[in-house]
């Protein structure tokens, strides 16, 4: 859950996020015109979303054989309560002080 809320706590990956969802699978370079962002920028979030389980990403070829790749968001359920909230503070906490 900590990957999760750590990828959604940013402004621009939940741009992201939205724009898959709203207007489902799109290869990197719409979805990139669609959040008004740099590729290279969107990778490093889009890859961030992906370790958190959030999206998957597949490389496909066009017709004239250029590899594409396309995002899609994958469903999932984000349930936060007093307890899985404090659960995951002491998660966080644990690793900080394994540091």
């Amino acid at each position: 859950m900590v990957k999760t809320l750590a990828a959604l706590s940013s402004p621009h990956r939940l741009r992201i996020m939205a724009a898959l969802i709203r207007n489902g699978r799109q290869y990197v370079s719409e979805l990139a015109r669609a959040v008004g962002m740099s590729r290279p920028l969107l990778y490093l979030h889009l890859e961030k979303l992906e370790g958190a389980g959030l999206v998957e990403g597949e490389l496909s070829l066009s017709a004239d054989g250029k590899a594409l790749k396309w995002f899609e968001a994958r469903d999932f359920e984000l349930i936060l309560t007093p307890e899985t909230i404090a659960a995951a503070a002491d998660l966080v906490n644990t690793k900080d002080n394994d540091c």
